[in-house]
């Protein structure tokens, strides 16, 4: 299979015609060798629209879903990140092209493992990889630009906003009643907290926040 040709359909077909208008996003994405993700059976569909699962509870994240949070995060080059849920560590290394530095926090020990060797190998040494509790986040390597959260959500946790810093924006798709998602924005500035939604996604969501307790905005 020519991945190199699917990367560019996957820029022109799915993501430019979909309000994907960042030039760095696209030109990551469209480089990023996006099957090196996944196991060998499943390199064939690493281009398709939609998640994919890679262990139990564990997605790569849809290429629109995570291009347009992405965008949103407004990366810059001295931005701090820290992705939640990394599993094998696409979406950091999405935001690794695009930040400082990033933290891949992941709670599942064998995903983590890989993670780093994949990192190794791909030349990304701008990942730090973290086995560790999700809901807890990672407040003391804090506060952080940008906080992605990938895969879904209940409920947006004080806990993880605690852990942005002024100006930090978190990106997460959070469930709603009738089962379709909502893509979030949540930005801190020195007055507080306020939140955005962006557009409607549905995404799995991450295990560990099913029934996230804590204060809900």
């Amino acid at each position: 299979m020519n991945f190199e040709e699917a990367r560019r359909i996957m820029v022109e077909s799915q993501l430019r015609p979909n309000r994907v208008t960042d030039e760095a996003v696209l030109s990551v994405m469209g480089s990023l060798p996006r099957e090196s993700f996944l196991p060998e059976a499943l390199r064939p569909i690493a281009y398709v629209d939609e998640d994919i699962e890679i262990a139990p509870g564990r997605y790569l994240m849809e290429p629109l879903v995570l291009a347009r949070l992405v965008q949103a995060a407004a990366p810059l080059t001295d931005d701090v990140a820290l992705v939640v849920g990394a599993g094998i560590g696409y979406s950091a290394a999405v935001l690794a092209r695009l930040c400082d530095t990033v933290f891949a926090l992941e709670s599942n020990a064998d995903l983590a493992a890989s993670t780093t060797e994949l990192f190794s190998d791909l030349v990304l040494d701008n990942i730090v990889v973290v086995e560790g509790n999700l809901a807890d986040g990672l407040p003391e390597q804090g506060p952080f630009n940008i906080i992605l959260m990938n895969g879904g959500l209940s409920s947006i946790s004080e806990n993880l906003t605690d852990q942005l810093a002024e100006g930090g924006r978190l990106l997460a798709v959070v469930g709603g009643e009738n089962g379709v998602g909502r893509a979030t924005l949540v930005q801190r500035a020195a007055t507080g907290i306020s939140q955005r939604v962006l557009f409607d996604a549905a995404i799995p969501t991450l295990p560990e926040f099913e029934k996230e307790a804590g204060f809900v905005f």
